[in-house]
Formats: structure tokens, sequence, C-alpha cells
């Protein structure tokens, strides 16, 4: 990486002597007859060149970040001061007068603003891309840490539905075991990649609201619908499953009464509509729900799709909702 940065340096400050030099002897054409000969034209040109150079270099690498950017500057000011008149002596030498340092001192210091602008913008675009690299970095790093709090989550989850039925000594439970299985198999696979299709993943949610549906018997009724066409978007994985996993655990789970949960999918175009509710027990007032899947959740779609979606949760005394509108990609 050390030789890539410094190859690449190397390069920039080659081509701009190069260009420096052509701009020089482009600009003194028109007074090439005042030259004896086209060598000590290109040679006025190169000192030239030489001398903007000496000048600009010697602020880069050594008054900017040594002085300039620790804030030393009026230090700063007065080497520049003296590297400027350096280079100003280096063009008119052997002819040393006072009159021709100051009028090249002022050139100089033309070409050295010049040269500190083309600096300071090539290195905001540097620090701007280093900080979107970082950003990006810890955007992968905090989306792989909550991709991962999922499979234990959702695992438990599912464990606790196979439980449920062993202790009831349900014929169901082996078949549930491989429904599980499967269901494991796809979250496993899906959390390798960034995305996958939508009609995977409401498959998904289907047969764990199947496998659910087993569990909870009679007392739970569960609708899930899909309108619209589902091929050709993609969704990150494990995106929505926390909002039905909640919606068991904090509707049919909480009580012993008949309760019902509606699942409904609607695309329009590129959108998803994805809405989630549940009936509560009327009996107990539960506390306002922040488990670890939906703040899971909120910071994944916060961070995956930003300006993209709007999420709204009404709890009420007798169902919680959630309504989540997010645009998607083929």
């Amino acid at each position: 990486m050390m030789k890539k940065s410094l190859r690449n340096t190397l390069l920039i400050n080659i081509g701009a002597f190069v260009l420096v030099l052509i701009l020089e002897l482009l600009g003194g054409w028109m007074l090439i007859d005042k030259h004896e000969t086209l060598y000590s034209f290109y040679l006025w040109g190169l000192s030239f060149t030489i001398s903007i150079m000496t000048v600009i270099w010697i602020n880069h690498f050594i008054l900017i970040p040594y002085l300039f950017d620790k804030k030393k500057y009026f230090l700063y000011g007065f080497l520049l001061i003296g590297a400027i008149i350096l280079g100003a002596s280096i063009k008119i030498y052997p002819k040393f007068n006072w009159i021709g340092i100051t009028k090249m001192s002022s050139f100089l210091i033309y070409t050295t603003g010049t040269g500190m602008a083309a600096f300071f913008l090539r290195r905001s675009i540097l620090m701007q891309r280093q900080k979107e690299a970082k950003e990006k970095l810890q955007k992968d790093m905090e989306l792989n840490y909550l991709k991962e709090q999922v499979n234990p989550h959702f695992l438990f989850n599912s464990l606790n539905s196979i439980y449920s039925l062993s202790r009831q000594q349900s014929s169901e439970t082996p078949d549930v075991v491989m429904q599980l299985s499967e269901l494991m198999r796809y979250q496993l696979e899906s959390a390798k990649k960034d995305t996958v299709p939508l009609k995977e993943e409401l498959e998904f949610i289907e047969n764990y609201l199947l496998l659910e549906e087993k569990r909870l018997s009679k007392r739970c009724a569960i609708e899930f619908s899909i309108e619209g066409q589902v091929l050709g978007l993609k969704i990150a994985p494990m995106l929505l499953i926390p909002f039905v996993e909640n919606a068991i655990k904090h509707g049919a789970q909480s009580t012993n009464k008949p309760s019902a949960i509606d699942v409904s999918v609607a695309i329009e175009k590129s959108t998803l509509n994805f809405s989630v509710s549940n009936s509560k027990a009327s009996v107990v007032s539960e506390p306002k729900r922040k488990g670890l899947g939906l703040e899971n959740v909120r910071r994944r779609l916060k961070l995956l799709y930003p300006n993209s979606h709007t999420l709204e949760i009404d709890d009420t005394s007798k169902a919680y909702v959630v309504n989540l509108s997010m645009g998607l990609k083929g």
C-alpha cells in the first residue's frame, strides 16, 4: 500500500512538472525570437519550471505538513516567503538583483497560491474518500453484527415452538423439526448474501407462519396474503421476520384466549408495503415493546434503506400494528 501511494505521488509530481514546463514554453512561445537559440529558449522554460516547482515542493512536502497542519502559521508564512525568494534567486541566477527577485517573487506567489489550491483540493478529495471508506467499513461491520444477532434470536424462538409441541406430545413434532431444518438452512444461506429474492423471503415467512400455526393450534387465527408482482425484486435477508416474530410472541403467546395475526404484503411497482397486526390481551396491560428483534430491524433499515423506507407502529390497547413501506431494487 505504501509503495502504491509513493508511486502515485511520484507520478503526480512528475506529471505536474511536465505540465508546468509545457505551459511555460507555450506561454513564452511568442518571445522565442528574443532567444539566441532554440536550446536557450528551452533552457529558459526549464529554469522557470524548476523555480516554480521548487517552491511548490518545499511548500507541499515540508512547510504544509510540518508547520501549517500543526498550526504554526507565523513560522509557516515566514519560511514560505523565504522559499519564494529562494525560487526567485534560482531563476535569475547569476544576475542577482532585488528588482528581478521582486518581479519573480510576485510571479511565484501567484503560482504557489495556485499550487496550494490544487493541493488542498486534492487532499480534500482524498480525505473525503477515506471518510467514505471508513464509513462503509463501519457500516459493513455493524450490518454483519446485526445479521449475526438474527440467527440466535430466530433459533431461540423456533426452538420454543418445538419445545411446546413436544410437551403436548404432538404427532406433528417430527414434521415441525423438518420444517425448522428447512427454515434454518434458508437462514444460514441467506446470511451470506447482501440481498435475496423477495419471493424467497416471503416464502420463508409463510413457512414460519405455518410452523407457528401448528404450535398454536386453534387459539390463533393467522392470515397471510400477497398482492402484486414479487418477481424481479430483491430485499435484505431476514429483514421482515422480526415483525412477524414479535406479533406471535406478544400476541398469541401472551394470552390463552383466541387471538389473531394478520400479515399482508402489497407490491406496487417497486414499492413493498408490509403490514403485520396482532390482537392483544385486554386483561393485562403490556409495557411498550423494546425487544432485540425490533431494535435490530430498525437499525438495519436505517443503514440499508436510509432514504427509501417509512416505518409506522401503532400500539393500542387492543392491537399492535406495524406498517412498513420501502423501495426495492431488482
